[in-house]
């Protein structure tokens, strides 16, 4: 794809979120999903999560239009989301400035705040920052829901993967191709049911502190009084 192809779709992306909240600059919602596994012979206790079973800890990031824009499955379920997202290409493609300016992700209070990745206030003050994450949440919606999505289309990600970890990664992986694929071809999702909704704010309270990046929340701030 050419550099001006690819300007167009960050330019297009932008313009379908802000629709949904008038929420400027986001070019996706990230969020980390467990995906259960049986009980690995190696590192068996890396494996478990806070939830107190086995999976591996799935870093996923959404388009509006609920498709897969980036995904990263090798984690154990014991590490947190902050530090995948530290070790991930994302940070690079940011941080290097390989993306164009005022592009946001949006994440929740599980992540650091950055200037290219925002997150929720965490006891916001009435007027821009209570606006802001009204937006914030609703905009990154997308990204809770599309988890959903691709659990109710590929059951064995809702239920557990009885394969080495090695493997269960290679499924997952596999899984979100073919979702991209289904919605290429409009391809309908199962409908939900009464199982679905575990994903909800299961990071809010873990890590209170993880926002404390003095640059990021500065940013924030500024952010939120220029356009909330």
């Amino acid at each position: 794809m050419s550099d001006v192809n690819i300007l167009w779709s960050y330019v297009k992306t932008k313009k379908i979120f802000f629709t949904v909240a008038r929420f400027p600059g986001v070019v996706g919602a990230i969020d980390g999903t467990h995906v259960r596994i049986i009980a690995p012979h190696e590192y068996e206790n890396e494996y478990v999560n806070r939830h107190h079973f086995h999976s591996i800890n799935t870093q996923i990031v959404f388009d509006p239009n609920y498709r897969i824009i980036d995904v990263v499955a090798k984690w154990p379920g014991s590490t947190h989301d902050s530090r995948i997202l530290n070790e991930s290409g994302l940070k690079v493609l940011f941080e290097q400035n390989h993306l164009p300016l005022h592009t946001h992700l949006l994440g929740d209070s599980g992540y650091p705040s950055k200037r290219w990745l925002l997150t929720p206030f965490l006891r916001p003050n009435q007027g821009s920052q209570t606006n802001y994450n009204r937006a914030h949440k609703k905009t990154r919606s997308v990204v809770e829901r599309g988890i959903g999505q691709l659990k109710r289309r590929f059951h064995v990600l809702h239920g557990e993967i009885r394969l080495l970890p090695e493997k269960a990664c290679q499924v997952i992986l596999a899984c979100s191709i073919l979702h991209n694929i289904c919605k290429d071809l409009n391809i309908a999702c199962p409908p939900p049911d009464d199982e679905d909704g575990e994903e909800e704010d299961h990071r809010q309270i873990v890590n209170a502190n993880s926002n404390c990046n003095h640059d990021g929340t500065r940013y924030r701030q500024l952010f939120a009084e220029s356009h909330f």
